[in-house]
């Protein structure tokens, strides 16, 4: 095959994979694929199973066509696998294909094919600048969590010193006390454990009350802070990348020729009249 006709080739998948109509394709099948997974976690009669069967080797079948449709329209093929989106897909593509009945492989077809909902993350931007956001604030995030560990830590070490011996279920040590303590960060019937504790300590509420404003209200407003933040972030990058794409003056582009201007401005009325 000529070069002319591989780039004409190349054109044509690259004009398919961009099509509107192709991603909403794939998304149905995602979507569809996903309700198979869970159709077979009801019991079904005997006859349905080679339909189903057949319907999930048709959607590996379309997942194979379809990144392979992307791998042949992408212009720069030497980085297409330096994408870690187009990583992921291929995997989940590539191990689905491994026989799932009678297999001693057939635990981890399954699980590959579970995971192929996930594909909807690489194939909708929106969630991939969620997840990248997500990934961005991790070091951020680190130092909360760690905070937020050590707090968790303190409060379980006093209620499984002063509690234990009101109920040893819920504050037999310090493992199982910051269980109760995530129980109590999540509201779920934590004045039932308060109210227990009162009836011994009266004023064991202020217990439950400083640490349900250092967790509940404090950190956890914190961690959402600094995703929002990111997430912000990430919306103006992706922002100033499309301006630039297709030409419009970024705001970096703005406060420069600000800059010189005001730099002609100060060098005008520093000179003698």
């Amino acid at each position: 095959m000529s070069t002319a006709s591989l780039s004409l080739l190349e054109q044509r998948f690259a004009k398919l994979r961009a099509n509107k109509l192709f991603e909403l394709s794939v998304i149905a099948i995602i979507v569809f694929s996903a309700l198979i997974i869970g159709v077979k976690t009801y019991p079904l009669p005997a006859w349905t199973q080679p339909v189903i069967v057949g319907l999930d080797w048709a959607i590996t079948l379309f997942f194979l066509v379809e990144i392979t449709i992307r791998f042949l329209g992408d212009p720069s093929k030497r980085t297409f696998f330096k994408n870690a989106w187009n990583v992921f897909d291929t995997l989940i593509v590539v191990v689905s294909l491994i026989p799932i009945e009678d297999s001693e492989l057939a635990l981890i077809g399954r699980l590959v094919r579970i995971f192929r909902v996930l594909r909807m993350v690489s194939i909708i931007p929106e969630l991939r600048t969620l997840i990248t956001s997500l990934l961005v604030a991790l070091p951020q995030l680190g130092y909360v969590m760690l905070m937020m560990f050590i707090i968790f830590y303190i409060y379980a070490a006093v209620g499984a010193t002063f509690f234990a011996a009101i109920n040893p279920e819920l504050w037999g040590d310090i493992a199982i006390s910051m269980l109760t303590l995530f129980r109590v960060m999540t509201f779920e019937d934590w004045t039932d454990v308060m109210y227990e504790t009162m009836s011994v300590y009266p004023l064991s509420w202020a217990y439950y009350l400083s640490f349900i404003f250092l967790s509940a209200f404090a950190f956890l407003n914190m961690i959402i802070g600094i995703v929002v933040n990111v997430l912000e972030g990430e919306h103006k990058k992706i922002a100033a990348a499309e301006a630039e794409a297709a030409g419009e003056p970024t705001l970096q582009d703005l406060k420069a020729e600000l800059a010189e201007i005001k730099s002609l401005l100060q060098a005008r009325s520093e000179t003698p009249q």
